[in-house]
Order: structure tokens, then sequence, then C-alpha cells
């Protein structure tokens, strides 16, 4: 009775700490200058090594400051404006149809006074730490106790995710969107007919449509899934779950084109940022490549996690479907991402980080089951391990190197595979 008394508090305790310590990893730079208490622990959180206001972050700070200045009913105003500087330029810039992290950081504004950019910063810190617990529940009711501890360790320490929560960056915001909508997808199958459900699913859908059109790759990825229940038998697919995938995007585009002032306006917008990308010069540079270009740059940044990731997707039996589901979502995803022309950056992966953590888990999982004896010791040294492996790799990209955008050539220069003449 003790032990197991023990135990109930131990493992709580245990995912209290990792969670607080991904916490205090994804605070921004400046709460550590406001605030007399974190400035003390300053040293114990080294600050990027990136500083400036990245080209895509100044976009966001002007359509937040817009926003401030003429509130919510200028939306359409910003979008025309946005039109009007888009024909003018040679290669595209983000339009502001990006709604919900603009519409977020000026909701953060009205609530703590804090200025545009600092706004974007906070949203982008708070809900990469809404990702972490996300990403930690998903786990838990995926496979249990275990596997919410050993994925929360994983991604308390993700390089990818602690980057993006230092910047005023969209990508680790849209993840936290796409993690829990294909969370709430799972609990769907597996309980279906539950209203509360349901609606938090629809709901989820239309804020990631308005959050940015990558949502189209999860929706790819959920179609897939959807089909794939015939063989894996994830759970039940109803008619009502059908209904709410096709009926939440489909209000996110209504609710777009209301905010963009009519359809014409939100179609001239997409039609204008694809056809101009094609003659930016850093996408040419950057965004191109084979269709192994993912891979490439996840084993630049976590190649111990990508491993075994992918070697415990060649052990998989039918059986476990929790692998396979949130397998199929990346490769899903995966299909559709690595074939846009000048549209690649390693940003955009930022939604399969809790899948490929899962997966390296069950891998390590699976290694210690030969340990009978020492299993939970072994797996504590081998997930403690590939934290500080990981650890390190954001170190060394992002502190030591002022690396901002996730592209090969960053990457390979900060990790010395290439050195400067």
């Amino acid at each position: 009775m003790i032990n197991q008394s023990f135990n109930r508090w131990l493992r709580p305790a245990v995912l209290a700490l990792i969670v607080g310590t991904g916490f205090f990893l994804r605070l921004p730079p400046h709460a550590f200058v406001s605030s007399a208490a974190l400035h003390v622990l300053a040293p114990l959180h080294p600050q990027p090594g990136f500083t400036r206001v990245g080209f895509d972050e100044g976009l966001y700070r002007n359509y937040v400051n817009a926003l401030i200045h003429g509130g919510i009913s200028s939306y359409p105003d910003v979008v025309d404006g946005y039109i009007a500087l888009q024909q003018k330029l040679a290669g595209s810039i983000l339009p502001p149809v990006r709604f919900l992290y603009i519409f977020s950081a000026y909701l953060w504004h009205l609530l703590f006074g804090s200025e545009a950019s600092s706004a974007l910063h906070d949203i982008a810190s708070f809900f990469s730490m809404l990702t972490l617990s996300v990403a930690t529940m998903f786990a838990w009711r995926l496979k249990g106790w275990e596997w919410a501890l050993g994925v929360a360790a994983l991604m308390a320490f993700a390089p990818t995710q602690i980057h993006m929560s230092q910047h005023a960056l969209i990508d680790g915001f849209f993840t936290f969107w796409a993690l829990l909508t294909i969370w709430l997808l799972w609990e769907n199958l597996r309980a279906p007919h539950q209203p509360s459900l349901l609606i938090f699913y629809t709901i989820c859908l239309t804020l990631m449509v308005l959050t940015k059109e990558n949502s189209f790759f999860v929706f790819v990825a959920i179609l897939t899934l959807l089909v794939a229940n015939r063989w894996l038998g994830f759970g039940s697919v109803t008619r009502e779950v059908l209904v709410c995938t096709f009926v939440g995007p489909l209000l996110g585009v209504v609710a777009l084109v209301f905010l963009a002032g009519g359809i014409d306006t939100l179609v001239t917008v997409y039609r204008l940022s694809v056809s101009k990308n094609y003659t930016l010069p850093y996408a040419i540079l950057t965004g191109d490549g084979p269709w192994y270009r993912y891979f490439v740059d996840l084993i630049l940044v976590s190649p111990i996690i990508f491993l075994l990731a992918v070697g415990r997707v060649f052990q998989l039996e039918r059986t476990q479907v929790s692998e396979w589901y949130l397998t199929l979502f990346v490769f899903a995803s995966f299909g559709v991402m690595c074939n846009l022309k000048y549209g690649m950056n390693l940003r955009y992966a930022n939604m399969w980080d809790m899948p490929l953590r899962f997966l390296t888990f069950s891998q390590v999982a699976c290694f210690a089951s030969y340990v009978r004896r020492y299993r939970v010791l072994f797996l504590a040294a081998a997930i403690a391990a590939i934290c500080a492996y990981e650890w390190r790799q954001y170190v060394i990209l992002f502190v030591q190197h002022p690396l901002y955008e996730l592209v090969p050539e960053g990457l390979l220069r900060a990790l010395q595979i290439l050195k400067s003449p």
C-alpha cells in the first residue's frame, strides 16, 4: 500500500517537474528583463543568438499595430493594403489572412498593454507551452502515464519547439491547433456520438483554418486517417465526424471571406501570395529541394529522434494503432508538403515534433523490454540522455549560432559540416 501510494504521488510530481522545466525554457527573452525574479534565473535560460526583428516578425508587428489603431472592423482595410503593396513587389510577403495569430496578439495587447512585438512573442511562447501540455495529455490518452512522461520530456527539450517559442513566428502557434485537432479527431473516433467532442473538433478545425494556409496539409492528413481507419481500426468513423470534418474548415473559410471583405478579395490575396512566391529570391534559394528535403533537415536538428522514430515505423504491428495513427498523420502531410516548389522550410514541420517523439519513446520502450529487471531505470536513463543531446543541439544551433530560418545551409554551417572559406 505504501509503495502504491508513493507511485501515485511520484508520477504527477515527476511530470510536473518535466513540464515546468519545458515551460521555463519557453519563456520569451524579454521576460527575464521585465521580471526581477526571473532575472536571477536568466543564466539558466540561454538567450537565442538571433536578436534582431526578422522580416516576417516585422510584418506581423505591422498587422497587429494596424488592429491596435483601427480595431477589428478595420481588417478589410488591412487586407486591401496588403494587396496594393503585394502588387508592387517582385516577391511575396506573408498575407494578413493568417488572422488568428494576429488577432491573439491584439487581444494580448488589450489584456496586458504589451506593445505589438512583445505581444506576438508572448503569444508564441504561451502557445508553445500549451503545445507541450497538449502533447503530454495526448500521449497519456493514447498509451497511458509512461508514454505521457516520456513524450513530455522529449517535447520539453525539442530544439525546434523551443526555437519557435523564442521568436514572433506563427508556426509554433499553428502547431498547437494542428495537434489539438488531431487529438480531438482521435477522441471522436474512440468515443463516437459525443456532442461536446464533436463541437470542440469542429471549432478547432475552424480556428486552424483561420491560423494559416498550412491547415490544408492537416486536412489532407485527416482525410487519410479517416480512410485508413477501415483497415487499422482507430475507432468508428461516424456520419457526424465526417460532417464536422468538412463543416469546420468551411466555417473557417467563410470567416476569412468576411474578414477580407469578400470572396474575390480573399482569392486575390492567395493568388498573389502564391504567384509572387515563385519569384522571391529567398524562396528560390532556400525553399526548394528533393522529396526527402525534410528528412535531411530533421536529421540535422534531431538525428537521434529521427532515426529512432523511423526505425520504429518499420517494426510496427497492425495492432499498434496509436503509433500507426501518428505515423500516417506525418506521412500524409509530408506527402503534400514535400511537393511544394519554393515552399519547404523545417518551420512548417514543427507539427511533426510530437508524433516523432511518441514513436521515439515507443522504440526506446521496445529496447527496454529486453532489460526486464532494470526496465524503468533503462527507460529513464535513455530518455534523459536523448533530452541532454537535444538540448545540446538547441544550444549549438540557436544560441552559439544565430540561426533564425531553419534552412539546410544555416543548419550545416552551425553544425560545422559546411565551413566558411
